[in-house]
């Protein structure tokens, strides 16, 4: 029996292979740790709504993080928790990205916005993560600092290329850490896998703290274990050698 209970998994470069399927091997693995009892559970940057069709194509009725932390839900069908970004603040990223011309997304409550739809009311939404991409790494560098020095703010990745702002204190760490209070499981019980800065957190505070062969360099150094790439079933691995 493993000392594990839960399995807190990232989607794109970890459950999500290339082109964005969950391969066969995965997803029969993901299925039998679910079936032994393992609470298997997203935990991810994307919104509720692009993660919800994977987690229906698996089965999953668990908790879930989305948008980064942002909102924690008790079910598919019931929010448990939300963190908002401050609208001014919102309005001052968007400035930072017409100041470096670098292209940006926004979550709120309601939709998804980048610089080409951007026609949002800043005011009259509720927002839950901004972020910029660039291939310029001066642009990138410049934009981390003005942001940092804005202060309030969480900063990670979900690739090379991006940067992702949270309210200060909210990461997928705080998300499980809110799965786990409600479970009356402790971190120590968790399994955590992702690639990316925005897995940092919870790969650090998790029992298993778990790098995908893809991932980002201090991703893996921060990890107990590295483990295949995405398109390889790491995932599988993961459950076979440490869950099952």
């Amino acid at each position: 029996m493993s000392k594990y209970t839960l399995l807190a998994l990232d989607m794109d470069g970890t459950v999500l292979d290339e082109d964005q399927n969950i391969s066969s091997e995965t997803a029969d693995a993901i299925r039998a740790a679910r079936d032994a009892g393992i609470i298997v559970m997203f935990s991810t940057g994307r919104a509720f709504q692009n993660a919800q069709p994977y987690a229906e194509e698996l089965g999953l009725e668990s908790p879930m993080v989305t948008v980064n932390g942002s909102e924690v839900w008790k079910n598919p069908h019931e929010l448990l928790v939300r963190h908002l970004l401050d609208r001014d603040t919102v309005r001052k990223m968007v400035e930072l990205s017409e100041k470096h011309d670098a292209w940006f997304w926004a979550y709120s409550t309601e939709r998804q916005y980048n610089r080409e739809n951007w026609d949002a009311d800043i005011d009259a939404e509720e927002w839950l993560k901004f972020g910029y991409f660039t291939e310029d790494d001066n642009v990138r560098e410049q934009l981390w600092k003005e942001l940092g020095a804005m202060g309030g703010l969480e900063l990670t990745n979900s690739s090379p290329h991006n940067i992702e702002i949270n309210p200060i204190g909210i990461s997928k760490a705080s998300g499980i850490q809110t799965v786990c209070d409600l479970l009356g499981f402790t971190m120590s019980q968790v399994v955590a896998v992702g690639d990316s800065l925005n897995d940092l957190a919870v790969i650090r505070a998790a029992g298993l703290g778990v790098a995908m062969g893809n991932a980002q360099d201090e991703v893996k150094n921060a990890a107990d274990v590295v483990v295949r790439s995405n398109n390889e079933h790491g995932v599988a691995q993961v459950i076979r050698e440490y869950l099952l």
